[in-house]
């Protein structure tokens, strides 16, 4: 079985929600959604190196639960790795999204490490990402390529995948094997059930 240096990963979290009204705004709307206890149930560390980073999204009403789930799979907590400051596509203005008490338009990516930490090829690769909002869920492509150029053309892996490296995006999914209930998976990952 193939082993990754690089674990990149967007799990499909389960959110609650108090009002009936709110249902249809929620992820599971748009696509398969995964309890915590299923996304620990999946057997990520079957495929990673000895020593591996793990660089988690998370938005601010999961944080407590991407850092419980990245420990079940034997990551250490480092650091926030990049941070989507989402911009509105029309406008160029900040994206004004939903929440419960202020209105969300950032999320996050967290770095795990294994093992011996990986050797960081640039020294330049910023934190902040201002790019637009897509559909649903959809990441921005820099993200992706600020991964590669910190840490080089390792072994690499985006985990819950919700694009293909066929769908016109070119270079940026060089190199990149994709899991995903979305896509054409590259790889399998067994459940601990």
């Amino acid at each position: 079985m193939k082993k990754y240096s690089i674990i990149y990963a967007d799990p499909p979290w389960e959110y609650n929600v108090w009002k009936k009204k709110g249902k249809g705004r929620t992820a599971a709307s748009h696509y398969l959604t995964l309890s915590l206890e299923s996304l620990k149930k999946l057997n990520v560390p079957q495929i990673c190196a000895a020593d591996c980073v793990l660089f988690l999204w998370v938005t601010f009403p999961n944080l407590r639960e991407g850092l419980e789930l990245a420990g079940s799979w034997g990551f250490r907590y480092k650091t926030v790795a990049f941070v989507w400051v989402k911009t509105n596509p029309k406008s160029g203005g900040l994206f004004v999204g939903l929440g419960h008490y202020t209105r969300a338009n950032a999320e996050m990516v967290l770095l795990f490490t294994k093992g011996k930490a990986l050797e960081r090829k640039a020294k330049d690769v910023r934190q902040v990402i201002m790019e637009p909002r897509s559909r649903h869920s959809q990441k921005p492509d820099a993200v992706r390529e600020r991964i590669t150029k910190l840490f080089g053309a390792l072994p690499r892996v985006e985990l819950f995948a919700r694009d293909r490296p066929d769908a016109g995006h070119g270079e940026i999914f060089k190199g990149w094997d994709v899991f995903g209930f979305e896509v054409k998976n590259s790889i399998e990952i067994e459940s601990k059930i």
